[in-house]
Formats: C-alpha cells, sequence, structure tokens
C-alpha cells in the first residue's frame, strides 16, 4: 500500500476518441510508480449504454459514469487496487453517489459526485464537474453559466458540511487569474476570464475549498489548455482552467499538484492535459 493517495482531472474532449490515450497514461503512471488512484474525465460525448466498462475494469479500474449523446458527460474512474477492503463492487465503491446538481433541473450531464474509500484513510469525497463554457459575456449561455455556477456553490456548501474530505476535480472553464492566461491582456473582458466568472471562482474558494496548484511554487505559463487552432499547445498559447479544490483537511494533506502536459503531445489529443494533486495518508 503507497503512502498516498493521487487524484486527478481530465476534459477527454470524447472518451470514444481517447479512450486509448486515457489507458496509456493510466498504464504509464502506473510503471512509473506513481499511480493515478481517482481519475475524474470530463466530456465523455458519449451514453451511459457506450461506456468502456468493461475495458477499464480489465486494466484495473471501476467507473461511475453520467454520459450524455454528443456533449458533456463526467466520470470517475478508481484504481482497484487502492481501495479498501470493504470496497468489492460498483455499489461498495462508490458510496452516496449523486449525479447532477440535486434541485437544479438540468439536462446537461455536468456534475458526478461519490464518495470513495481508499485502503489507509478516511473516506474521500470527489466531485468530477465540467462546467459550463459560458460563450460570450453577452449570450443566454453565460446568463446559464452563472445560475449553474451559483446552484453549485449553494449545492458544495452542503456537501462539506457533510463531507470533511472533499475535492473537486474538473474542466472549470475559468482561468482564475492573470496568470493562468497566455495574454491576459487579449483576452480581458472574454468569457473564461471575466469578473463574474472569476468572482463565482473566489466565492467556492470562500466556502473553504483551496486551489491546489497555487499552494505550491510552480512554473510560470504553466497551462492546462491550449486551443488546436493557431498552433497553441506549440506556441503554449494556453490557459489554466482545469482545477484540483480542496477541503481544509485535505489541504493539510496535499504534498504536491502539477499539471501532466506529456499526453497533449501524443497523437489526435484533447485540447487539455490531465491535472493531478496528490494526498498524503
Amino acid at each position: 500500500m503507497t503512502d498516498s493517495v493521487r487524484i486527478a482531472a481530465w476534459n477527454v474532449n470524447s472518451l470514444k476518441v481517447r479512450l486509448p490515450q486515457v489507458l496509456r497514461w493510466l498504464q504509464d503512471q502506473e510503471r512509473a510508480k506513481k499511480p493515478i488512484d481517482a481519475l475524474c474525465l470530463q466530456e465523455l460525448k458519449l451514453t451511459d449504454d457506450k461506456y468502456p466498462h468493461k475495458e477499464l475494469e480489465e486494466a484495473g479500474y471501476l467507473s461511475l459514469a453520467a454520459g450524455q449523446k454528443t456533449y458533456n458527460g463526467v466520470a470517475i474512474i478508481v484504481r482497484k487496487a487502492a481501495l479498501a477492503p470493504i470496497a468489492s463492487d460498483l455499489e461498495t465503491t462508490f458510496l452516496k453517489p449523486i449525479r447532477n446538481i440535486p434541485g437544479n433541473a438540468d439536462e446537461q450531464q455536468r456534475i458526478l459526485a461519490a464518495t470513495v474509500c481508499f485502503g489507509g484513510m478516511q473516506p474521500m469525497r470527489l466531485v468530477s464537474a465540467y462546467f459550463p463554457n459560458g460563450q460570450s459575456p453577452d449570450s443566454d449561455k453565460f446568463i446559464y453559466k452563472l445560475a449553474w455556477l451559483k446552484a453549485l456553490q449553494i449545492w458544495l456548501g452542503c456537501e462539506l458540511d457533510q463531507h470533511p474530505q472533499l475535492a473537486l476535480l474538473g474542466d472549470f472553464n475559468i482561468a482564475p487569474d492573470d496568470t493562468d492566461v497566455h495574454d491576459p491582456k487579449a483576452w480581458e473582458g472574454q468569457n473564461l476570464v471575466s469578473p463574474p466568472e472569476r468572482n463565482a471562482f473566489q466565492e467556492l474558494l470562500g466556502l473553504g475549498l483551496q486551489d491546489s496548484f497555487r499552494m505550491f511554487e510552480q512554473a510560470p505559463k504553466t497551462f492546462s489548455w491550449w486551443d488546436y487552432r493557431m498552433m497553441g499547445f506549440r506556441r503554449n498559447a494556453g490557459m489554466r482552467i482545469d482545477h484540483i479544490l480542496l477541503s481544509k483537511s485535505l489541504q493539510e494533506k496535499c504534498s504536491s499538484s502539477i499539471v501532466d502536459k506529456e499526453p497533449r503531445t501524443w497523437e489526435q489529443p484533447s485540447d487539455h492535459a490531465p491535472v493531478i494533486a496528490t494526498i498524503q495518508k
């Protein structure tokens, strides 16, 4: 049994297309003796009946998924070898599952939460989240985004009261600070960086959550998303919009938080890179 749990988030931009890369990345981490114990995926872009449970289980992982045809979709994948002995199947691995924000009527599959018992530590509440993009500040989609963010904040406040060890992982579609944007002046006032979105991010932190990435000294211009167009990745013209926020009890045990750019260099990659936080037991 290892002395830490590594949790990660990755917007794969179609699990049907990117399943080989997800399996490759998980296997690479395992070979490097730095296994990913929980991986929260976003933008599955497939329905529940098409979710690759079999392939992932054969690789040593159990999954909980909330899919949707063509768009959105989130999942939580956990490494069977990291689980406490009480967890033996889906029902005993993913405790108290919640799909979507309770009380917030929404057909878009953007939230999946479950409590997971890893060996040697208290249960951890994992929330895989795919925040709305918002399109532009003058659009109806932006109004939807802000309303969704408010509903998320209210619900998370209740979740934190019940689950002291909580991690919110995913594609937030918010770059919280100018240091998270390759060209802040060019993006000023636009979607992903607008004051209302950044204020909403700060309100999440106000619940007692912490941006794990900013707990540590990081290299300048470290991003998690790069546009496919105009050689965005090659020029490092990116943004940090994928985050892992930790409750107070997990902050105290977090020993690192990184972006793994390697999968973005692979053929036919997602436009996002995985982000990882390490939690000591």
